[in-house]
């Protein structure tokens, strides 16, 4: 909370990403936009022609493994250039004409699957024979036969391309006002100092021992939120009938079965969740209970969620501290993975601190030259947390970049969230296993059923409220902002139970959260923190072999759908009972903490 928030060019260089590493100066960025602009005729030279020779479709592939290199570097450079300060227009506008080049040559490929499709299985198994280089495109070729029913016609193809930028409007839009214009009232603590309510402030604000804070700081936000209630709920609105569009256009049943399809998980693993998490949803109500226990409250709101119940523990951690526990945690995972860490925390694939107009929040982006991770690191417990996730998310792009060819790089995003969650759980592990103070493992594990909560509950029940208006809008009913609030609400109240009072603020909080312009993304999170249980226990448990599996997956890309490739590594996410596991654990953690804080 100490820390100063600086203005961007105050910013101490070791502090910050290396960018230079994609472009040394913005006059290279130009210079590759411009070769960008080329590939559109390049890929038209193939328009009618794709399928005349083994030849052909090789070189098709070939040029858009070499079009996949050049926009990873351009989209990365201007994407983070643009998140050290969304106030910058210079690089808004930079990603802004990567975008707009990007969208006129995909408009250029339409006829590639549309030409695939109308060729018969026994032309490609002969190009196969014709060119066995070809052969590594095979899984691709696969991947475009599957979806033959949502394929259109090359000028449908071609219409839906040139609307890909106007999809990105509701996403983009809803980022600048949260990130850019909204801003939030500054609020006093018992002495009578000034506290900042930022994004990145606002989760250690609400952390705060202060119940005066916690409750000023959440009526801060919430009550901003709720004066542009009506214009957020419009953007959603925008969102979800995007969506609509291209399902409808791609003869889609919903834009769940649209969302999920693209990455090759059936709808059924979405629904399994919620089923589970529902089935398992009294554990959730006892903690809450457990919590309005141990805070001694009457009334516990939803801003105690936040503050830990066991506050003695609590402590500062430094960033060189965080980096030495958390390279310390991932021990199990073998020298080679602590070694590609430590090069990461050696040079500068992370920007560190908030700073004035630095985008909210935390990722991993998984550029070829090396990942970048932003962090807004707060010295807190939470933020040690946060760097073994985004590490775990960057040393997957690691060994995916370096391990498969390029057009198998990219790892679905169902899978996205294990690597990340399992250096979490790790984390854990080695916290708990290291502790011999009763009130520090009380605090851990405190912090453990905490990570439960936020991620495995919260959510999915943000998994719940996504499906839910999509479901409003394909049923011809309207996003109202009060139609919204109504929902979010009622998910509240059915997700914490009766021991808790659902302060009418948090009716807002579906305006603040940017997941749900991600297109069903958050899910993952819940399935992604299930598999990392049973994944890091197996590592722990059963060591080297373990390892290799797991090592199996993060080298996987896309070379197999996802349920596969978790399957390949230990766990069967096409069932309940990953889900069911992680929450009997949740159980018999907060048996434990209520023991070990009995007075």
């Amino acid at each position: 909370m100490s820390l100063e928030i600086l203005k961007r060019a105050d910013v101490k260089k070791e502090n910050t990403w290396a960018t230079e590493d994609l472009y040394a100066t913005d006059a290279l960025w130009e210079e590759d936009l411009k070769k960008l602009s080329e590939y559109g005729d390049k890929i038209a030279t193939f328009e009618g022609k794709l399928m005349d020779s083994a030849d052909n479709l090789y070189n098709y592939f070939k040029l858009s493994d070499e079009l996949d290199v050049l926009t990873d570097n351009l989209f990365n450079y201007a994407s983070r250039k643009s998140d050290e300060d969304t106030k910058n227009n210079f690089y808004q506008a930079m990603f802004g004409k990567a975008y707009s080049e990007l969208v006129k040559v995909e408009s250029r490929s339409a006829f590639f699957e549309p030409e695939l499709l109308a060729a018969d299985e026994s032309v490609i198994e002969g190009f196969y024979k014709e060119k066995p280089e070809l052969e590594v495109y095979r899984i691709a070729i696969n991947d475009v036969v599957r979806m033959k029913a949502h394929i259109l016609s090359p000028e449908e193809e071609r219409i839906l391309a040139l609307a890909g930028e106007i999809s990105e409007a509701p996403g983009n839009i809803n980022s600048m006002l949260n990130n850019a214009d909204m801003k939030y009232p500054s609020i006093k603590d018992a002495d009578g100092n000034e506290l900042r309510v930022t994004h990145g402030s606002f989760i250690p604000l609400l952390e705060s021992k202060d119940e005066n804070v916690r409750r000023a700081a959440f009526e801060s936000l919430y009550h901003t939120y709720a004066d542009f209630k009506n214009t957020s709920a419009s953007i959603l609105s925008a969102q979800v009938k995007q969506l609509i569009f291209f399902a409808k256009s791609r003869h889609y049943n919903s834009t769940l079965e649209a969302a999920l399809d693209g990455t090759n998980v059936p709808v059924s693993v979405y629904k399994n969740l919620i089923e589970a998490v529902h089935d398992n949803m009294h554990y959730m109500h006892k903690y809450v209970r457990l919590r309005k226990k141990l805070m001694k409250k009457d009334e516990l709101h939803m801003y105690d969620l936040y503050t830990s119940i066991v506050p003695t523990a609590d402590a500062k951690i430094p960033f060189e501290e965080a980096k030495k526990t958390v390279l310390e945690a991932v021990k199990p995972l073998g020298e080679e993975y602590q070694s590609i860490l430590k090069e990461g925390f050696d040079n500068r694939w992370i920007d560190i601190y908030e700073n004035e107009g630095k985008r909210s929040g935390a990722y991993s982006a998984g550029a070829l030259v090396h990942p970048y991770v932003l962090l807004n690191y707060k010295e807190t417990l939470d933020s040690q947390f946060t760097l073994a996730h985004e590490m775990g998310h960057a040393l997957h792009s690691y060994y995916s970049n370096h391990t498969q060819p390029t057009c198998y790089r990219h790892y679905r995003i169902f899978v996205a969230e294990v690597a990340s969650t399992c250096n979490e759980a790790l984390l854990m592990e080695h916290l708990l296993a290291k502790t011999t103070d009763k009130m520090e493992r009380a605090y851990l594990i405190n912090y453990f059923l905490e990570q439960f909560r936020t991620t495995l509950y919260r959510q999915t029940m943000f998994a719940e409220f996504e499906m839910k208006i999509n479901e409003m809008v394909e049923n011809g009913e309207s996003l109202t902002a009060d139609e919204l609030c109504k929902l979010y609400r009622e998910l509240n109240i059915e997700y914490y139970g009766e021991d808790i009072v659902v302060d009418h603020e948090i009716d807002m909080e579906w305006a603040r959260i940017p997941h749900f312009y991600y297109n069903f993304y958050v899910f993952q999170y819940a399935t992604g923190y299930s598999a990392a249980i049973a994944l890091s226990r197996r590592i722990l448990n059963e060591g080297e072999s373990a390892v290799k599996d797991y090592l199996g997956f993060l080298k996987g890309g896309c070379s197999k759908d996802p349920v596969s490739l978790l399957r390949g590594a230990g766990v069967d996410m096409a069932t309940k009972e990953p889900v069911n596991a992680a929450l009997k654990l949740f159980g018999k953690l907060i048996d434990e903490l209520d023991e070990l804080l009995a007075e």
